[in-house]
C-alpha cells in the first residue's frame, strides 16, 4: 500500500517537472520582455548587410549556397531557430522595410512567403514550422539575386543599356 503511494506521488512529480521546463524561463521575464518573442539583436546574412535576421536563428550551410559572378550575387539561405512564427514574419517585414526594401507580395497557408524587391534586387524569404509545430524550430529560407550589371548601367553580357 505505501509503495503505490509513493509510485503515485513520483508519477506526478514527474509530470509537473515536465510541464514545467515546458515553460523555460518564461516565469522569470520583466513585463517589458514577456511580450517580445524575438531577441532585438539582429544579424544580416552573409554578403546581403541590407537583410536582417534575430540572433537566435542559426545559419545552416548544408542547406544553403551563394553565387558571385561579375554580373550576379545571390544565393539560398537557410535558417532554423525556436522563434514564433508569427513575431518572426513581423520581425522580418520591419527590419526590411527599415532597409528599404518594399514588400510586393506575401500568401500564407502551411508555410508563409513573402516578396521583397529593390532596385536590382529581389529577395523570397520562406517561413515554416518544423516537426513538432510550435514546440520545434521554426525555418527560414531566403532566395536573394542582386543583378550588379543592371546597378552599374550594364545588361548581363556587360553591353551598356541604353
Amino acid at each position: 500500500m505505501q509503495f503505490r503511494w509513493f509510485f503515485n506521488a513520483v508519477i506526478i512529480v514527474v509530470i509537473f517537472s515536465f510541464l514545467i521546463s515546458l515553460q523555460g524561463c518564461s516565469y522569470f521575464e520583466t513585463s517589458d520582455t514577456a511580450d517580445m518573442n524575438v531577441p532585438p539583436i539582429a544579424n544580416s546574412i552573409s554578403s546581403h548587410s541590407d537583410i536582417v535576421l534575430p540572433s537566435d536563428l542559426e545559419w545552416d550551410s548544408t542547406k544553403s549556397m551563394a553565387i558571385n559572378t561579375d554580373s550576379f550575387k545571390g544565393g539560398l539561405y537557410h535558417y532554423s531557430g525556436r522563434l514564433d512564427i508569427l513575431s518572426l514574419k513581423e520581425f522580418i517585414k520591419t527590419s526590411m522595410a527599415n532597409n528599404d526594401w518594399k514588400l510586393v507580395g506575401e500568401a500564407a497557408y502551411k508555410k508563409t512567403m513573402l516578396a521583397f524587391i529593390k532596385p536590382n534586387k529581389t529577395c523570397m524569404i520562406m517561413l515554416y514550422e518544423g516537426l513538432g509545430g510550435s514546440l520545434g524550430k521554426t525555418h527560414v529560407k531566403l532566395y536573394v539575386t542582386t543583378d550588379l550589371a543592371a546597378a552599374k548601367g550594364l545588361n548581363p553580357f556587360g553591353e551598356p543599356v541604353k
